[in-house]
């Protein structure tokens, strides 16, 4: 007859460590699998969107009125509709050219200066009369891309060939842009019917016109440019070679990839949309050469192209999402006293959130044990 044999002591229970008590590292991830690298950044996005909520709440903002502002009223009323596509159209351009240029790791801050050569092209085949009046829009169209290219070429070979950075070089060229359209429009290209410092009026067919439902047509050159973009970075060839030294130029260049005519064509094509960005504003939104028609873009362009990981199909659907927000604050401006300056600290406040996820992919924080232990 056999003995019973005892019972197996149960396993000893783990202590509950808070979190404040326990120790962390700092880990670098091999690979996170792309649903969470988008959970990650949408968490971010919530996480921003939250505290501007909170931010306009303590304002003096009702939740309900910003949600009536920022979605009701922007999706639901054509006008409000209308006016959002109206401004999404350049911020599609401007972040099109930020995302050209920063895939070939080319920090191109000029977008506001190769805007105002755009515009100035465009305008100088209006005052001259360039062309017959049926190309006049095309020939205005053209010359503001040529004009946005010729401007970026100065800093790429400043960088190319004297290896000057391109941040520095690229940003003053903005303020020489900005004092040269002064200089045109307190001079000889101000209106003589009433000298204020703005060009004189572009004729009917000079301007963007408009297409069913009152939309502008800019939008449609913009989704086209932005699937040609989306093309040229995902499906050609010198896309591919442009993936290849974003991850890393000495590799790109060691493989055989020809770096510096990729990157020469990126800022070239950054410009070139930049100065088109910079035509749709001028023969679109304002139908004339004004002397602060560029303000903001230049920041909203590099916004952009961050926000979407310089994917241009993504840099469209963030364009008309800042684009709503620029609209949705001019109506709080207007009816809640909100200062400019608040909706700036929105975009700062989205733009760190997702830098953070960036971080948060990039890296993880594990728990290694106890403090003291």
């Amino acid at each position: 007859m056999t003995e019973p044999t005892a019972p197996a002591a149960p396993p000893p229970r783990r202590r509950f460590v808070p979190l404040l008590e326990r120790r962390y590292t700092l880990e670098l991830r091999q690979q996170l699998s792309w649903p969470k690298q988008a959970a990650i950044l949408a968490l971010a996005v919530a996480l921003g969107l939250f505290i501007c909520g909170a931010i306009l709440v303590a304002a003096g903002v009702s939740p309900e009125d910003l949600l009536n502002e920022f979605v009701v009223q922007t999706f639901t009323d054509p006008q409000n509709l209308r006016a959002v596509l109206f401004q999404a159209a350049p911020m599609v351009m401007v972040g099109l050219a930020a995302a050209m240029a920063f895939r070939a790791r080319f920090w191109n801050l000029g977008l506001e200066g190769q805007m105002v050569w755009g515009a100035i092209g465009a305008t100088f085949v209006s005052i001259h009369e360039v062309g017959p009046p049926a190309l006049r829009l095309w020939l205005m169209a053209a010359a503001a891309l040529l004009c946005g290219l010729a401007w970026v070429v100065l800093p790429a070979l400043f960088k190319m060939r004297l290896g000057i950075n391109e941040i520095i070089s690229s940003l003053m060229l903005n303020y020489v842009a900005a004092n040269f359209l002064l200089h045109l429009l307190y001079g000889s290209w101000k209106d003589p019917k009433d000298s204020f410092p703005y060009s004189p009026k572009f004729q009917a067919f000079e301007r963007l016109p408009d297409i069913a439902g009152g939309f502008s047509s800019a939008i449609v050159l913009a989704a086209v440019v932005a699937v040609a973009a989306w093309w040229f970075v995902d499906k050609s060839r010198a896309g591919l070679y442009l993936r290849f030294v974003h991850a890393s130029t000495r590799v790109a260049d060691a493989v055989g990839v020809p770096v510096r005519r990729l990157v020469l064509g990126s800022v070239l094509l950054s410009g070139a949309l930049a100065g088109l960005a910079g035509f749709m504003v001028a023969a679109g939104q304002e139908g004339r050469l004004t002397q602060a028609f560029y303000n903001g873009y230049g920041f909203s362009g590099i916004l952009i192209a961050f926000l979407a990981r310089n994917n241009p199909l993504a840099a469209s659907v963030v364009a008309v999402l800042v684009a709503t927000l620029f609209v949705a604050g001019r109506s709080l401006q207007v009816f809640y006293q909100i200062p400019f300056s608040m909706v700036q600290l929105i975009q700062a406040i989205l733009v760190v959130c997702v830098a953070s996820s960036d971080f948060f992919i990039r890296h993880r924080i594990r728990a290694v044990g106890q403090k003291g232990a």
